[in-house]
């Protein structure tokens, strides 16, 4: 088990490999929820076959090239990410972005934990006709965050190990799936479809990225355990490469499947079409594979999640912080099941909100990091007033500042299910790219204001 908490990672411990961070990244996007936004782009955006693929190239070399970026400032700092945001939001400023990042996790956590119960009742009704129930419906979910709960408890190794073996079994299955379809597509039809209109493919690039930004917070918690030495390059193409693997063959296949049947890509049960469009043999083992992915989706979001609890003053050990995120995501997640009526549509808009809040942090952050910033560990543990990140009564005004006005900036232009900006009608808004525009604000201001000094006189390096 791992006990370290929020202290950096000292150097003699730093024995990590930049090549462990390709199965991890992998892992975080193995969910069978890309089948179903695959479909989506195709029912509800109308895309066709070549645009669809140019969607799922771009979308997860633009999120995860992301990821890969800030996954440097772990390698720096040896922290997690929202310990070393303390340096550029200061120890009060950085409580604000630090508690809404928490909160949207619970959303994360919630969304993967349902779909996983899905795949689990999915499968018992294929192998026993067990039909879901109330009760059948807490047994799966309770299970499933048990699982994610104890994986992440144990911490970085067991999470390692679990996504070496799962990326092996992901690419049975997913070649067992690409066979079958490959003979049984009409790929006639397939081939025939006109193509959907540009604004459709930004908005599903829009859509997609979304879901990928949720892990940039979280890559220096993964890429702490690396020495001063690994290369940042490598740590990007690491992350964009293990992303592209896992997106690319999930959307294309989500989109292939949804033109035999596309009312699936509306169902309330986001994984039912598998079984009735795939043969037993290969359903069975590929939503067994996908409950396996998306436990270990929730365990690396829980994981991130107890590290956050404890920069917000939970004085707890980080399993302990990790056991609250899964409690919450049990409520949530039996609430979201038994009651919402639509979970596409829930989930499309969870995503949209994903985006925003997640990209303001993203913005500052990502800036700060190229300007050359370096961590002191003993001032980022350090949250009293005598700290070298303190600023000004605890806040660095210019990276607050730039986060609100950003934040403020990406909700006038979302429109959800619950919530329309006054800027949702724009093209802005109605391609989904409110992130984008969080992005460019919260960098650009930011950018354009002067960094405070910090008590600690570090040097700038270079990526």
């Amino acid at each position: 088990m791992e006990n370290r908490g929020l202290d950096p990672v000292p150097d003699h411990e730093r024995t990590g490999r930049v090549r462990a961070l390709f199965p991890t990244w992998v892992t975080a996007n193995m969910t069978v929820l890309l089948l179903t936004v695959g479909a989506g782009l195709t029912v509800f955006n109308g895309l066709n076959l070549w645009q669809v693929l140019a969607v799922a190239v771009t979308a997860p070399a633009l999120s995860f090239g992301l990821v890969g970026l800030v996954s440097v400032a772990g390698k720096r700092g040896g922290a997690p990410g929202m310990a070393l945001s303390r340096a550029v939001f200061g120890q009060r400023g950085n409580l604000f972005p630090g508690a809404l990042l928490w909160v949207v996790r619970w959303g994360w956590e919630t969304v993967n934990a349902v779909t996983g119960s899905y795949a689990v009742l999915a499968v018992l009704d294929l192998l026993f006709g067990i039909r879901s129930t109330h009760s059948l419906i807490l047994v799966t979910l309770t299970a499933f965050v048990a699982a994610s709960f104890l994986v992440s408890g144990l911490g970085i190794r067991a999470l390692r190990v679990c996504s070496r073996v799962s990326v092996w079994l992901f690419g049975s299955t997913s070649l067992l799936v690409l066979v079958h379809l490959t003979g049984s597509t009409p790929w006639r039809t397939v081939l025939d479809r006109p193509p959907g209109p540009a604004a459709m493919m930004i908005a599903g690039i829009g859509t997609l990225v979304a879901g990928g930004l949720s892990w940039v917070p979280s890559a220096p918690d993964f890429a702490r355990y690396l020495p001063h030495s690994a290369s940042g390059r490598a740590m990007v193409g690491a992350a964009v490469g293990g992303a592209l693997v896992t997106v690319l063959p999930m959307v294309m296949m989500g989109a292939v499947m949804a033109v035999s049947a596309p009312h699936l890509a509306v169902t309330k049960d986001p994984v039912a079409f598998i079984g009735e469009l795939l043969p037993r043999w290969i359903s069975v083992p590929y939503l067994l594979t996908a409950v396996v992915g998306m436990t270990l989706i929730n365990a690396m979001s829980m994981y991130s999640a107890g590290f956050t609890a404890q920069t917000l003053g939970f004085s707890v050990p980080r399993a302990w912080a990790v056991g609250v995120n899964a409690t919450i995501s049990l409520l949530l997640g039996g609430t979201l099941m038994m009651v919402a009526t639509s979970f596409i549509d829930t989930f499309l808009s969870f995503l949209t909100l994903l985006g925003v809040t997640f990209s303001a942090w993203i913005g500052v952050f990502g800036v700060d990091l190229l300007r050359g910033r370096t961590y002191d560990s003993a001032a980022l543990m350090d949250t009293t007033p005598g700290s070298g990140y303190w600023y000004t009564a605890g806040f660095s005004r210019p990276a607050t500042g730039a986060w609100g006005a950003a934040l403020v900036t990406g909700l006038l232009f979302t429109d959800v299910e619950w919530f329309s900006g006054p800027l949702a009608a724009t093209w802005t808004g109605r391609n989904g790219l409110g992130w984008a525009a969080t992005i460019i604000v919260s960098a650009g201001v930011y950018a354009a204001l002067p960094r405070p000094a910090d008590g600690t006189g570090g040097a700038p390096v270079r990526f």
